[in-house]
């Protein structure tokens, strides 16, 4: 049977959840030109907390994306790279970036008209029944 992400059950979809968030995203650009120590990654992805890096991270590693290295040194030493995989994901991620960039003008006068045209439609209204 092939993979079909419109399925809730299909594992293909939690792929697509990974790949498509916005952490996730970011990690993987943040690696592209090579492996970065977890303070790296920190200070390179701002607004991401700790404890979202950490679960990213762990999510990224355990689909097979990115690997982690710890070297034995004091302070311990940790890494992380993409493998072969998380490459092959380059090309996608890039081209949704550069998306991003060359359309955010375009996106923010969207968001713009939309709500400015929101303020103008009359509020909806609530039925109430009496009991």
């Amino acid at each position: 049977m092939r993979p079909d992400p419109f399925q809730r059950d299909c594992g293909s979809r939690q792929v697509i959840d990974r790949i498509g968030d916005r952490w996730s995203v970011l990690v993987v650009l943040t690696l592209a030109d090579g492996g970065r120590r977890y303070g790296e990654l920190a200070e390179r992805i701002d607004g991401i907390s700790q404890k979202m890096l950490t679960q990213t991270l762990r999510g990224l590693e355990r689909d097979g994306l990115i690997t982690r290295t710890v070297h034995a040194s004091v302070p311990p030493r940790v890494d992380y790279a993409l493998t072969g995989l998380g490459r092959s994901l380059l090309e996608l991620v890039s081209g949704l970036e550069a998306w991003a960039t060359t359309h955010l003008a375009e996106v923010q006068a969207a968001r713009a008209r939309y709500d400015t045209d929101a303020l103008r439609r009359p509020p909806a209204t609530t039925r109430t029944t009496r009991r």
